[in-house]
């Protein structure tokens, strides 16, 4: 590669960093006159990269949205931070329904490796476990996923078409407050327009989604992801639980978290006293085990098959205990 060339690849470089670049910042990074850059960025549009010229007092170059991407210049730890992103966000079930897209991605990105950082690459990923094995997943629409962001950016409704876990399907109109990840799924949160509620729906189940005109207002109080946390922990179940737990918050919080179930926190979060816990569960048998795991003093106000799980527990830990079979 002749070093023009080289000039010009690396003046690509630069403004795929962001933002814009003057001309006298741009000749100094790159060794020449200021004629010179503007012939390597003529280059470069004769390559049909979109670069605009900023005028004003501050202006130079950058790069605007062009009809197709651009040749794409990452450093070492860029193309090696975006594989390693790839490999987590597949594991963690964080993708889209174009499953291959996250692999074609990567293996366009290794082809084009110097040769050193891909036997590096290579080494580390054989080095590499996890304690867990990857998710499996349902993964929303990749473009259910882009129109909800785009309502949520521009406080636009929504209409979506929805399949509950029962397999009942229905059309909503939603006031989409935010997306949250959480435990390798995608959620949306927002208020039901028709019912005037608030509800948290998975993004998989979601079929179409699409804008409408008009527009919301902000809501006030907790965050999008407080919000789902939140609904996890009122959702309709087989059982509804309440315990008094003496403790700190952060104790309680340490085994029974917000997506577990809601906690009355009254006085200082740092006190030790009792707290109301309310939670809701389809099974009660994994509940003994994480009270145990507390080590902090509670009372079971209901309901009275978990007082009976919790005894039955604490009988086979005192036979364990004592050495009988």
């Amino acid at each position: 590669m002749s070093r023009p060339t080289g000039r010009v690849l690396t003046l690509l470089e630069l403004l795929q960093s962001g933002g814009t670049r003057t001309v006298a910042e741009l000749a100094d990074r790159l060794g020449v006159q200021g004629r010179t850059v503007r012939r390597y960025v003529d280059q470069l549009i004769d390559l049909d990269v979109p670069v605009e010229s900023v005028r004003g007092r501050y202006g130079g170059y950058r790069l605007a949205p062009g009809y197709r991407l651009p040749p794409l210049m990452l450093s070492d730890d860029e193309a090696l931070a975006v594989l390693l992103g790839l490999l987590a966000g597949r594991r963690a079930g964080l993708t889209t329904a174009q499953r291959t897209a996250g692999e074609t991605a990567a293996a366009k990105i290794r082809r084009v490796l110097p040769k050193h950082l891909a036997r590096r690459l290579d080494t580390l990923l054989e080095a590499l476990a996890f304690t867990e094995q990857p998710g499996d997943f349902d993964t929303p629409d990749a473009e259910v996923l882009l129109t909800l962001a785009d309502a949520v950016r521009h406080r636009r409704p929504v209409a979506v078409r929805y399949t509950d876990r029962d397999g009942r399907r229905s059309e909503r109109t939603l006031h989409a407050y935010g997306i949250v990840a959480h435990a390798g799924r995608w959620y949306v949160t927002g208020q039901d327009a028709r019912l005037g509620e608030d509800r948290t729906f998975r993004l998989d189940r979601i079929t179409d989604a699409r804008a409408l005109t008009g527009s919301f207002e902000e809501p006030s109080g907790p965050g999008p992801a407080e919000r789902v946390l939140a609904a996890f922990a009122t959702a309709e179940y087989r059982h509804e639980v309440t315990l008094r737990i003496h403790g700190t918050v952060g104790q309680i919080r340490a085994r029974l978290p917000a997506s577990v179930a809601s906690l009355e926190e009254c006085g200082p979060a740092e006190a030790e006293q009792w707290r109301r816990v309310e939670l809701r569960a389809e099974r009660l048998d994994w509940l003994p085990a994480v009270l145990a795991s507390l080590d902090r003093p509670f009372a079971i106000e209901r309901p009275d098959e978990l007082r009976d799980l919790v005894a039955a527990l604490a009988e086979r830990l005192a036979s364990y205990a004592r050495g009988q079979a």
